[in-house]
This record gives structure tokens, C-alpha cells and sequence, in this order.
């Protein structure tokens, strides 16, 4: 087990990463001071995986465990479920000092973060990803959001958490294309933050991809430990932590443009390989860094061309319309080396359209 800790908005939470700590929920709640209800956010998929074993954890602990249980996909985070969510938070006599447990991938612990920061302006949260990617990237650093009119994560706030709590061994469950989406955010925070540890990820991704669990709880535990501690620096997202963003600025032109047909970590590999030839052709990155880099895409299984059903032009609008917009120009994250990247909102929108098109090309 790895334990690690973040601070932010003047308090420290711990994160806990390893195969069983599932079995740690009841114990953390106790440690945090809390006692009586506690609400668990899942959905219908996760609920069958793990929610019994959740809820043995937290009655042998002596809270008393209160269920909501949403449809899977990520249609469901919107307002409309988080409409239902307040509903239940109401029946259930929830109260400012009950928990939420985000128990499940990205669209959960997004969800849930949003109705707990609103609900009595502030409700306490604990995240227990399941998935990959919830696990190094959407449970850390307090962003929760909800989707509207068809852009990605336009509705949200900052709400940091209690506590996280990231079990490996639950990985083992989700289907390849899940666990894929995942390692491109895996990718993204050793592409630009950390040059020898995306040199383990081209010595060991046989062993990440056969899902062995020393593996996963290092890539897990590193990951995460550069997402903090750039959001340590940058919270609120005004300078240094628009790094994270690496191949999102496409990525997420994308991920809309194809009515969200395409995972996250998908759209947003696609993404980073075009930011790649972006920064090469404006002298930025040399072009054998980019070569690395998609190379390791292709060996994760990950897609690194646009696939033909998506619109270039609905990509360009979606981009335009993103919160990555400021003062009416885009900014883009872009390598200048592996293990390094700088933000840029000087890119030409003609190199950028001229780079996307080629993108389909690209086998």
C-alpha cells in the first residue's frame, strides 16, 4: 500500500493506493471525524462489482450506508441526474456534515463531486475510484463538473476532497478498451512532467498492460503524485496546471464532436500526437520526441488518428467553444521535450486545422 498526501485549499488529504484498500473505506471515514449516515454514489455496473462489499466495510465500521444507484455511461452527468441526486439527498435527510462516497470511474466522481460542492453549499467528499482513469486523474485536484448542451465538464466548481481512496486489485475489472482509456492520461503526466518514469512506461508497458499488480500501483501512485503536486502549486487552474491539459485542447474538440462516441483517453491520445506535430512544426519539440511519444500511444493500444465518422469542422467549433478559450484565443499545451511542456495561445488556428486534417491520414 502507497499513501500519499495532497494539499489544498489549506487542508491536507490523504490518498491510498494498492490492491485491497477498498477495505480501508470504513476506517478513513472513521479517522475523518464522521459517524452516522453515509452516502454512496455508484452506478449499476459498480454497484454488482463492489457495492456489498462497500457496504459490509462501512456498516462494520458503524456508519449507516445509504445507496444511490445511477445508469452507466456519461450521458448521465448532467444536471438532470444531479437533479435526481439533490431529490435522494433530501429523502435520505442528508445534512451538511454527511458524506458522499464517489464510488466508480470519471462520470461518478465527477457527478458526485458537483452535487457535493451545491448540495447545502458543501457537502464532505471521498473518492474511491475504480476505474484507471478516475484513479490518477479526475479523483484528484477538486474539479467537478457536469456536461451541458453538448460541451465536456462546462458546469462545475472546485471542491476538494476528504479523502481517496484507489484500489488496485479493482482494476482486473474493467474492460480493455476502460483500461486504455485510462493510460493515455497515464502517458500525458510522464510526457510532460517526468522523462524517466515514461521510460519505465516503454520498459514495462507489457507488464501494465498484462495488469500486474506491482505495476498498477506504481503507475498509479506516480501518476497521481504528479497531478498533485501540480495542482499543489496551481489550484484554481490559472497558470501552472493548465499543463495537465496536454492533448486536451483537440482532445476534447474531439470527444464532443463525436457525441462523446470516443472515450476520454482516446480523444485525448489523438490529441496529444497532434499537439505534438503542432509544436515540431512551429520548431518547438524535436520530432523524434513526438515519434516516442506516439509509439508508446500505438504500443498501449491507444488510437492516434482521428477516425473518419468525425467531423473536422464540428471538432474546430467544439474547440472554440471550450473553457480553454481566454481572450478569444486557445491555449495549447505543448512539448518542448519529453518530460517537459510549456502553454502556448499563439498557435496559428490555420496550423491547427492543417495539423487536424492530416491527422486522418495518419495510420
Amino acid at each position: 500500500m502507497r499513501t500519499s498526501h495532497v494539499w489544498c485549499s489549506g487542508n491536507l488529504y490523504r490518498m491510498s493506493v494498492g490492491a485491497g484498500a477498498l477495505g480501508l473505506v470504513g476506517d478513513e471515514l472513521l479517522r475523518l471525524g464522521f459517524s452516522g449516515t453515509v452516502v454512496v454514489v455508484t452506478d449499476e455496473n459498480v454497484a454488482g462489482l463492489f457495492g456489498t462489499e462497500v457496504e459490509r466495510c462501512l456498516t462494520a465500521s458503524g456508519f449507516a450506508p445509504e445507496f444511490i444507484v445511477i445508469p452507466p455511461g456519461e450521458e448521465q452527468k448532467c444536471l438532470e441526474t444531479a437533479g435526481m441526486m439533490y431529490g435522494r439527498l433530501n429523502e435520505i435527510g442528508a445534512e451538511r456534515a454527511t458524506p458522499l462516497v464517489a464510488l466508480g470511474g470519471g462520470v461518478v466522481g465527477d457527478l458526485t463531486g458537483f452535487v457535493a460542492a451545491t448540495y447545502f453549499r458543501g457537502l464532505p467528499l471521498v473518492h474511491v475510484p475504480t476505474t484507471l482513469l478516475a484513479q490518477v486523474d479526475s479523483s484528484i485536484g477538486g474539479k467537478v463538473a457536469v456536461n451541458h448542451g453538448h460541451l465536456k465538464n462546462n458546469i462545475g466548481a472546485f471542491h476538494q476532497p476528504s479523502a481517496i481512496i484507489a484500489d488496485t486489485s479493482s482494476l482486473a475489472h474493467l474492460p480493455e478498451r476502460e483500461f486504455r482509456n485510462g493510460l493515455a492520461e497515464v502517458i500525458k503526466s510522464a510526457a510532460i512532467r517526468d522523462e524517466g518514469f515514461f521510460r519505465y512506461l516503454e520498459d514495462e508497458m507489457e507488464h501494465v498492460l498484462a495488469r500486474n499488480q506491482s505495476a498498477l500501483e506504481r503507475i498509479v501512485a506516480v501518476t497521481a503524485g504528479i497531478k498533485a503536486s501540480v495542482v499543489e502549486e496551481d489550484e484554481k487552474d490559472t497558470g501552472l496546471r493548465n499543463i495537465l491539459n496536454y492533448g486536451h485542447t483537440v482532445g476534447h474538440g474531439i470527444e464532443s464532436a463525436s457525441s462523446f462516441s470516443l472515450c476520454h483517453g482516446e480523444s485525448v491520445s489523438v490529441g496529444m500526437v497532434v499537439a505534438g506535430h503542432i509544436a515540431a512544426a512551429m520548431g518547438i519539440a524535436a520530432s523524434a520526441e513526438v515519434e516516442r511519444l506516439r509509439a508508446l500511444l500505438v504500443r498501449a493500444g491507444l488510437p492516434v488518428s482521428v477516425p473518419e465518422r468525425v467531423n473536422a469542422d464540428a471538432v474546430v467549433t467544439a474547440m472554440n467553444r471550450d473553457k480553454k478559450i481566454s481572450r478569444g484565443r486557445l491555449r495549447f499545451v505543448l512539448l518542448t521535450r519529453l518530460g517537459e511542456a510549456v502553454v502556448r495561445n499563439d498557435v496559428p488556428m490555420e496550423l491547427v486545422r492543417e495539423t487536424l486534417l492530416r491527422s486522418y491520414a495518419v495510420a
